[in-house]
């Protein structure tokens, strides 16, 4: 992993090949960088995504930017007769949550969340952990989250969360980028991965933009919750129906 995240997230086409070469290099140690990072929350977290979703029988699930299939996986527990579709844009991640999947009870694919290959509004619910942040292109990312959900349909997404200010927004970047390097540097003996999570955040929207984009976009957003001091967010947004937009 040689690419430097600056020179890449600058576009969606760069940032789609960044991820890509990022997370391949980063998958067979995902899940110990992410309980490393959270200092061990990233399981409430992820838990507490699935809790706010609402009840639906037998649900047509999407787990979007999936990883290893943690959040798929718990979408499965809950809604015991839902179809769960998780994508991901690395095949090695995919190879990961498959091997992990014993009762093969997911339908787990290679995918980019900005280019959905499902029909219009033929999904319950969409999740992602970590997801949207990571879009190649966020607004592009959300119209296709838009159109493949149902009218009513709920969309939950848990990602870090940019504060307003220039202030707050460089202490967070330092912080992000020191933690992050350091379990680079632990995991891989290379900081630039699990570093360029602070170099992502730049171009992202803080949380008051982010509510705007949701607004514009015709979602609903039903809950925003804080965890790890605001570093972190849950976002639980719903599809407004076309004939109340």
């Amino acid at each position: 992993m040689t690419l430097d995240a600056v020179d890449h997230l600058g576009s969606s086409d760069g940032k789609r090949h960044f991820n890509a070469c990022h997370f391949t290099e980063s998958a067979p140690r995902y899940d110990i960088a992410t309980r490393g990072l959270s200092l061990g929350q990233d399981a409430s977290w992820k838990r507490a995504l699935i809790a706010s979703l609402p009840e639906v029988e037998n649900p047509v699930c999407l787990d979007l930017a999936c990883g290893t299939g943690d959040v798929a996986f718990q979408l499965a527990d809950r809604y015991r007769k839902a179809t769960v579709h998780a994508i991901d844009l690395t095949p090695a991640m995919i190879e990961l949550a498959k091997r992990r999947d014993a009762g093969r009870r997911i339908r787990f694919a290679v995918g980019d969340m900005s280019r959905l290959e499902f029909p219009d509004g033929s999904i319950d619910l969409v999740t992602g952990s970590y997801a949207i942040r990571n879009a190649p292109d966020l607004v592009e990312a959300l119209r296709e989250i838009h159109r493949v959900l149902k009218p009513g349909g709920t969309a939950a997404f848990l990602d870090f969360s940019k504060p307003r200010g220039p202030i707050a927004q460089a202490c967070q970047y330092h912080l992000l980028r020191w933690w992050g390097g350091f379990w680079g540097l632990a995991l891989h003996g290379n900081p630039r991965i699990h570093g360029y999570i602070s170099a992502s955040l730049r171009d992202f929207p803080d949380d008051e933009s982010l509510a705007g984009i949701f607004e514009s976009l015709h979602f609903s957003r039903e809950l925003s919750r804080p965890f790890f001091c605001g570093m972190m967010r849950l976002h639980v947004l719903r599809k407004n129906d076309p004939a109340q937009s």
